[in-house]
C-alpha cells in the first residue's frame, strides 16, 4: 500500500492533472476554519445524514471543531466577536427544525460577511480594513465551492470584487514606505457587488426548503436544476495517514520473494490503495482500504464527524458513504487491525462473514457504494490481504508462550490469565483467547459489552479478537471504549467479579501488554528510507502488473490501475526532499497516464511502448537520492 503522506480532508478536491481518463482525487491539506464558518459547514453535513444527530448539531455550535486551532465554540465566539442576535437558530435547534436550522445558520454566515464588510468600509487605516476583508472572505468560503459549482459565473464575478475590495483597502506600507491610502469608492462599489448577491441568494426572506441541505445559492436551488458539487467532509475531519507509520509485514517479504514476482498480489496491494474501487463521495475523497487500515494496521486518526465517534472510529453503515446501506444506527467501530487476517476469521466484528472474499465484496459494494468488483479484483485482493502477518515478537512463542525475555511480571500474569473464575462461567481468559490459536477461538461471545437492542437481543456477540500486536491498536473494546489495556483488566474484573487483587491487575496487564508487544511495531524513516522512496518502491511494483495485464488486453484492469497509480505518483512527489528531481517523477506520471490512454483508444502498440518508457524512466529515478 502506498503511503500517503499527503492525503487529508478538505473541501477542495484536487484533481491530478496528469490522468487522461477518469480522474483519481487526492485531498490537499485544509486551512483552519473560522468557529462560525466550521459549525456552519458542520450543520450542513451533520443535516444531511439520517437520522439528524441534533446532539452534534448542536455540539457544532457550542464546542470548537475537532483539532480546531479556536478554544471557543461558534456561539460563544459570535457573542464575543459579534453583535449579531443568534437566538433564531439556538431555538432552530432546540426544535430540531432541519429547515429552520439551515435558513437561520446560512442567514448568520451572510450577516457576518456583512458585519465585517460594514467594519472594513467604516475603519480609518488600511491594516484595520485589511483584517476586516479578511475575516469577510474567510466567512464567504463557507459558500464559495457551493457558488461555485451551482454559479460559476457569479463565483468568477464574486472573485473579482473580491479582489477589487482587497485592493481597494490600500497598504501601511513597509516602514513607512510604499503606503498605499484606501479607496473607499472601489471598496463601496466592489462590496456593493458581494453585497447584492448575499441579498439575493443567502438572506432571503422565505428560503424554500430543501432536500439536500447545502450553501447552493437560493436563485438556483429554487430553479430546480441538479447540480454536482464537489465531495466534501466537514471541517475537523483527519484521514492522514497515522505518525508514525505502522510496520508492515508481508509473508512473501519475510520469504525473500520480490512482489514484482507476484502480480496477483501486486495488483491486489493496488488496490488496497486504490479509491477507484469505491463509489462516491469516499472515491472522490481519496479514501481506500489503506486509509482506514494504515499499512495493514489501524489508522488511529481517522476522524469524520458525523461517522466517528472519536479518531480511529468510524460508523460504515451510516447514511453518508452509502445512502442504501445506511441502517439508521449511530454505530461507530473502532476500526480493527488486519494483521494476521488469514488467522482471524470470520470477519466483521460480529463473524458475520464467515469467508475473507465476502467481506471484502460488502466493504466494496455495500459499505462504500463501489461498482461490482469483478472476480480477479476479489481475488488479488484475497491474494495480498492474506500475506499480513502479525508484528515479530521475541518475547513470545509461535504457539503463545512466553520466552525467557519475558518480564516476571508477565509470566505471574500467565497464571491469572489461564485461571478459570467463577464469574467467567468457570473459564479462563485463555478460553476465548487461545495462546496457541494465536490468541483467539474463532468464535462470537456476548461478555456483555454491547447493550442490547431490543430484549432478547442477541446482537451483543463479537467476534473474539486477537492479542497480538494490541499494544498499539488503543483503544479497545469494540467501540473503543477503554482506553487502556489496564482499563480492560479492570473492565472484566468489576464486571465479571473476578476478586482480583491491585498486584493481580497489574499482572494481568503486563502479560497483556508483553503479549501484545513487537520487537519493531512502526516504518523506520532515515535518509535511506524516506517516505517518498517507501512510496515510490511501492506505486512502481504497483505499476509491474501491466508486464502481465497488456499482453492480456486487460483493459478493465489496466485502467483501474492506471488511473489510480498515475494520481498517486504526482501526489506522492510532494515527499521529496529533492525538490529539483519532482519534475521527472511528474513526467514519469504522465507516462503511465500515457498508458492509460492508449489502452483507452485501444491503441495497444502506444500503450506498450509508453510501458517501455516508463521502466527505463523510472529505473533512472531509481538510481538518484530522492
Amino acid at each position: 500500500m502506498i503511503h500517503h503522506v499527503l492525503r487529508v480532508i478538505l473541501y477542495a478536491i484536487v484533481t491530478a492533472s496528469v490522468l487522461a481518463g477518469p480522474s483519481s482525487a487526492t485531498p490537499a491539506k485544509e486551512a483552519p476554519w473560522l468557529p462560525e464558518a466550521a459549525a456552519y459547514r458542520l450543520t450542513l453535513f451533520l443535516g444531511n445524514l439520517a437520522p439528524v444527530p441534533w446532539d452534534k448539531v448542536e455540539q457544532a455550535w457550542t464546542e470548537p471543531y475537532c483539532g480546531s486551532e479556536y478554544r471557543l465554540g461558534a456561539l460563544d465566539w459570535l457573542d464575543r466577536e459579534s453583535a449579531i442576535d443568534v437566538g433564531d437558530m439556538s431555538d432552530a435547534i432546540g426544535r430540531q427544525d432541519r429547515h429552520a436550522v439551515h435558513v437561520a445558520a446560512t442567514r448568520l454566515i451572510a450577516l457576518r460577511i456583512e458585519e465585517e464588510l460594514d467594519a472594513a468600509i467604516a475603519a480609518d487605516n488600511p491594516a484595520v480594513s485589511q483584517q476586516a476583508v479578511a475575516t469577510a472572505k474567510e466567512l464567504y468560503r463557507a459558500f464559495a465551492d457551493h457558488i461555485k459549482a451551482a454559479d460559476p459565473d457569479a463565483a468568477r464575478t464574486l472573485g473579482r470584487a473580491w479582489l477589487e475590495l482587497n485592493n481597494a483597502t490600500g497598504s501601511a506600507g513597509v516602514l513607512g514606505a510604499g503606503a498605499k491610502d484606501r479607496n473607499v469608492e472601489e471598496m463601496t462599489a466592489a462590496r456593493a457587488e458581494i453585497s447584492a448577491y448575499l441579498a439575493e441568494n443567502y438572506l432571503v426572506a422565505d428560503p424554500a426548503p430543501r432536500q439536500t441541505l447545502t450553501a447552493v445559492p437560493e436563485a438556483i436551488a429554487r430553479t430546480g436544476q441538479p447540480v454536482e458539487l464537489p465531495a466534501a467532509l466537514p471541517p475537523g475531519s483527519d484521514i492522514f495517514d497515522q505518525d508514525p507509520l505502522p510496520l508492515l509485514v508481508l509473508n512473501f517479504e519475510e520469504q525473500g520473494i520480490d512482489e514484482t514476482d507476484l502480480p496477483l498480489i501486486a495488483y491486489g496491494d493496488m488496490l488496497f490503495d486504490s479509491a477507484e474501487i469505491f463509489g462516491g463521495p469516499a472515491r472522490d475523497l481519496g479514501i481506500a482500504c489503506s486509509t482506514c487500515h494504515n499499512r495493514s494496521d489501524i489508522n488511529q486518526r481517522f476522524f469524520i464527524p458525523g461517522a466517528s465517534h472519536q479518531p480511529g472510529a468510524v460508523d460504515v453503515d451510516g447514511a453518508f458513504f452509502n445512502p442504501m446501506f445506511n441502517d439508521r444506527r449511530d454505530d461507530p467501530i473502532d476500526i480493527p487491525s488486519l494483521r494476521g487476517l488469514r488467522f482471524t476469521g470470520p470477519y466483521g466484528r460480529d463473524g458475520r462473514f464467515a469467508s475473507l472474499r465476502d467481506f471484502s465484496r460488502n466493504v466494496i459494494v455495500n459499505e462504500f457504494a463501489g461498482e461490482e468488483p469483478t472476480p480477479f479484483m476479489l481475488d488479488a485482493l484475497v491474494a495480498y490481504m492474506t500475506e499480513f502477518d502479525f508484528l515479530p515478537n521475541s518475547l513470545v512463542t509461535g504457539d503463545g508462550q512466553l520466552t525467557e525475555a519475558a518480564p516476571d511480571a508477565a509470566r505471574r500474569g500467565e497464571e491469572v490469565f489461564n485461571r478459570p473464575f467463577v464469574g467467567m462461567g468457570n473459564q479462563s481468559c485463555a478460553s476465548c483467547h487461545t495462546p496457541s490459536g494465536n490468541f483467539l477461538d474463532r468464535k462470537s461471545h456476548d461478555i456483555g459489552s454491547v447493550a442490547a437492542a431490543y430484549e432478547g437481543s442477541h446482537a451483543g456477540a463479537l467476534d473474539t479478537p486477537t492479542l497480538l500486536g494490541t499494544l498499539y491498536t488503543a483503544p479497545y473494546f469494540h467501540d473503543g471504549a477503554l482506553p487502556t489495556l489496564a482499563s480492560v483488566v479492570d473492565w472484566f474484573d468489576e464486571t465479571k467479579n473476578l476478586g482480583l487483587t491491585d498486584a493481580e491487575r497489574s499482572d494481568l496487564t503486563a502479560y497483556l501488554e508483553t503479549v501484545g508487544a513487537a520487537d519493531e511495531p512502526y516504518e523506520a524513516f532515515d535518509t535511506a528510507n524516506t517516505p517518498f522512496r517507501l512510496a515510490f518502491a511501492e506505486l512502481t511494483t504497483f505499476a509491474s502488473t501491466l508486464d502481465t495485464l497488456l499482453p492480456k488486453r486487460d483493459a478493465q484492469h489496466i485502467l483501474v490501475l492506471t488511473d489510480t497509480v498515475a494520481a498517486d505518483l504526482a501526489a506522492d512527489a510532494g515527499t521529496m526532499a529533492n525538490l529539483s528531481s519532482r519534475p521527472e517523477v511528474y513526467a514519469l506520471a504522465e507516462r503511465l497516464a500515457e498508458v492509460g490512454a492508449a489502452v483507452r483508444a485501444e491503441n495497444w502498440a502506444a500503450a506498450e511502448t509508453s510501458w517501455s518508457l516508463f521502466k527505463t524512466d523510472a529505473a533512472a529515478i531509481e538510481e538518484k537520492a530522492f
